[in-house]
C-alpha cells in the first residue's frame, strides 16, 4: 500500500467530515473531524508515522476515537465509518456539497426533494427551474448554480493551502537552504511573496556556490515527504502537508531575472510582455532581449529589471494585472506593519478570548502601539461566550481600571456588537453609547437573500452608535463563501456616513479581500486593519491584514488606525457626533 501523506490523512478526515454533515449528526462530531483535518495538514512531520509510533494523539484535536481511525486509515488505506457512509450517499453528491457557497446541508436538501445526486442531475434540475420552488433557493440561485457548471467548476476543491501556514513552511524551508554552506541567496517568489490568500506551492529562487549540493539539501529536510526531481540546479519536493516545493538555483547575474519572472501573477508577466514586445524588447527569465542590438541584458536585482524596462520597481504584491502596467499610472507608497499605531478589535477572555484585559493591553503596548479596544462579543454571538448587557457594564469598570493603570497606551472599552437581521444591534444605544468604540459584525443569519443581508448592513452602517463593521464580507477562505452582499451599496452607505470598514486580518478572513478594500478607499471610506486577536500572540496576525492592504494598494493615509490616538478618537462616528452637536 504507497504510503499516506498529511494531505491524504486531511483529505480522508474532511471527506468523514462531508459524510457526517450529509448524515445529519449533531454539529461538533462534524467539527471534530473539520478540525482533525487542519491538524493533520498543518503538522510538520509524518502523521502515518507518528500513528504506527502510538502518538497521533500528541496532535491537537486527535483523541482516542479519531487516533482508532487514524489507525485504521493508516494500516488499510481507508476508515470504515467512511465505507458505510459512502455506500449510503451517492459519490456526486459530495461534489454537490463542494460547489462554491453550498456545503453538505444545501446538497442533502436538494437530494431529499428533488433527487439531486450528481452535478449532472443538478444542472438538469436547475434548466426546469425546480430549485425555485425549495425554500432558501430560488432563481437566482440557479442562475449562478449554471454559471458556476458553465465554467468548469466541478465540485474537486483545489488543493490550495492558507497563506499563513504556507508562510510558516516556506521560512522554514527558506531558512533550513539560507543555512547551508553553498548557499549565497534564497528568495521565496510566487503566489506566496504576492502574499495571496492562499497558495498551491512554494516557488524558491536561489544563487549557490555549488547548486548541485543545495538541491540535494532540499531533499533531505525533514519537512519533506517525497523528492519528485533532484538535479544540477532544481529541485521538487513535496512536505508532509501535501505542499510542492520547487527549487531553482540560477546564475547570480541572473537571479533578478528569474525572481521577477517567478513573481508575477500569469496577468502581470504576459501584460509586461505584450507592453515590451511593443518597445522592442523581449522578457524571459533568461533576461531582456533587444531586438535593435541583437543584446541579452542579464540581471542581479529586479531593481535591475524594471529599471532597463524603464520602469518603477513594483512591489510584489502590486504584480497582478490590476493597472500596476498602466501608461503614467502613480503606485503608492504601500501601507506598512510599522504604520500601524492602534488595535481596534480583541477580545479576552469575557467572550471567547484566552488573555486577560491587562495582558491584552500590556502586549498591545509593547508592539508599540498606542490604543487598543477591548471588544468582546455581545450577547446574541451566536456560538461561545458572549457579555451579556450586565456584564458589559461591570467591563466598562474593568477597562477603565486597567486604563488607568498602564502609562503609554490608551485602551479603550468597546465591543463587538451582533447585527440583528434587521440591521439593529443587540445592545440599546443608552449602553452603546457609554463605550468608547462600537465594530459590528454579522454573526448569525448567514443566508438572507442579497437585498435583505444588504438591506441589514446598510442600516447598521447608518446607526449612529455603530463606529465601524467588522469582517464585514463574512467570507473564509477555502472554507466559506462571503454572504449575498450589494458592495456597492455598502461601501456608498459607508463613505456618506463615515462608518469605517475593516480588513479583519485574521489569515482565513483577511476580509475585506483587496478589491473591495480598493473600492472603498477609493469611495472615501477609511478603512481599519485589525488583528482580532483572541490572544497576546494573536496580534502578529496583523501582518496577513497588512498584506491585504497592500495588495489593495493602500497608503499610510488609508487606513484609518495609522493616525495617532487623538487623530483617531476624532475620526470615530460618535466623535464627529459630539463635535457637532445637537440638530
Amino acid at each position: 500500500m504507497t504510503e499516506l501523506n498529511n494531505a491524504s490523512i486531511a483529505a480522508a478526515f474532511d471527506e468523514l467530515g462531508d459524510l457526517y454533515e450529509l448524515d445529519g449528526v449533531v454539529q461538533y462530531r462534524v467539527i471534530a473531524y473539520r478540525n482533525a483535518a487542519k491538524a493533520v495538514r498543518d503538522a510538520s512531520v509524518s502523521v502515518a508515522e507518528l500513528t504506527r509510533q502510538g502518538r497521533a494523539t500528541e496532535l491537537a484535536g486527535i483523541g482516542k476515537t479519531l487516533d482508532e481511525k487514524l489507525r485504521a486509515l493508516v494500516e488499510t488505506g481507508d476508515i470504515p465509518a467512511a465505507q458505510k457512509l459512502r455506500a449510503k450517499y451517492p459519490s456526486g453528491l459530495r461534489a454537490v456539497s463542494h460547489l462554491p457557497g453550498f456545503g453538505p446541508k444545501r446538497a442533502r436538501r436538494l437530494y431529499d426533494e428533488l433527487g439531486v445526486d450528481s452535478l449532472e442531475s443538478l444542472r438538469a434540475a436547475c434548466e426546469r427551474h425546480e430549485l425555485r420552488g425549495i425554500r432558501g433557493f430560488g432563481a437566482k440561485v440557479e442562475e449562478k448554480l449554471l454559471e458556476v457548471l458553465d465554467a468548469g467548476v466541478d465540485g474537486t476543491p483545489e488543493p490550495r493551502i492558507l497563506l499563513s501556514r504556507a508562510l510558516t513552511l516556506g521560512e522554514q524551508v527558506v531558512g533550513a537552504l539560507r543555512a547551508h554552506p553553498a548557499a549565497r541567496q534564497v528568495e521565496l517568489a510566487g503566489s506566496l511573496r504576492r502574499m495571496t490568500d492562499s497558495v498551491k506551492d512554494l516557488d524558491v529562487i536561489a544563487t549557490a556556490s555549488d547548486p548541485a549540493a543545495l538541491a540535494a539539501a532540499l531533499t533531505e529536510l525533514s519537512l519533506v515527504d517525497s523528492v519528485g526531481s533532484a538535479g544540477e540546479n532544481s529541485a521538487r519536493v513535496t512536505l508532509h502537508t501535501g505542499l510542492k516545493v520547487d527549487l531553482k538555483v540560477v546564475e547570480p547575474d541572473q537571479f533578478g531575472n528569474v525572481l521577477q519572472h517567478f513573481t508575477g501573477s500569469k496577468a502581470h508577466n504576459v501584460g509586461l510582455r505584450e507592453l515590451m514586445v511593443r518597445r522592442g524588447l523581449h522578457i524571459s527569465e533568461y533576461g531582456i532581449l533587444d531586438d535593435a542590438t541583437g543584446e541579452t541584458t542579464r540581471c542581479a536585482t529586479e531593481e535591475e529589471v524594471y529599471a532597463r524596462l524603464g520602469l518603477p520597481w513594483i512591489p510584489p504584491e502590486l504584480r497582478e494585472g490590476r493597472g500596476e502596467l498602466q501608461p503614467g499610472v502613480e503606485l503608492p507608497e504601500l501601507v506598512t506593519l510599522a504604520d500601524i499605531r492602534g488595535d481596534l478589535h480583541c477580545h479576552t477572555v469575557a467572550s471567547d478570548g484566552r488573555a486577560s484585559i491587562e495582558e491584552m493591553a500590556r502586549a498591545a503596548l509593547a508592539r508599540g502601539y498606542e490604543y487598543l479596544a477591548i471588544t468582546d462579543h455581545s450577547a446574541s454571538h451566536g456560538f461561545g461566550n458572549h457579555v451579556e448587557p450586565a456584564e458589559l457594564e461591570r467591563q466598562i469598570e474593568r477597562v477603565a481600571e486597567v486604563n488607568a493603570a498602564l502609562e503609554g497606551i490608551e485602551v479603550l472599552i468597546g465591543t463587538e456588537t451582533n447585527i440583528l437581521t434587521d440591521g439593529a444591534p443587540d445592545y440599546d444605544d443608552e449602553l452603546l453609547a457609554r463605550l468608547d468604540w462600537v465594530i459590528a459584525s454579522v454573526h448569525t443569519s448567514f443566508g438572507m437573500g442579497e437585498r435583505a443581508m444588504t438591506d441589514r448592513m446598510v442600516a447598521a452602517i447608518e446607526h449612529p452608535w455603530i463606529d465601524a463593521i467588522g469582517h464585514p464580507t463574512g467570507r473564509k477562505i477555502e472554507t466559506r463563501a462571503g454572504y449575498a452582499l450589494d458592495m456597492e451599496r455598502v461601501i456608498e452607505a459607508a463613505a456618506r456616513t463615515g462608518t469605517m470598514l475593516e480588513i479583519n486580518a485574521a489569515p482565513d478572513r483577511r476580509d475585506l479581500d483587496e478589491i473591495h478594500a480598493r473600492e472603498a478607499a477609493r469611495a472615501g471610506v477609511r478603512i481599519l486593519v485589525d488583528s482580532d486577536a483572541h490572544s497576546a500572540r494573536n496580534f502578529e496576525l496583523l501582518r496577513y491584514g497588512i498584506a491585504t492592504a497592500r495588495r489593495a494598494w493602500l497608503t499610510k493615509d488609508d487606513v484609518a488606525n495609522t493616525r495617532s490616538w487623538p487623530e483617531f478618537a476624532a475620526l470615530r462616528k460618535r466623535a464627529r457626533a459630539a463635535a457637532q452637536g445637537p440638530r
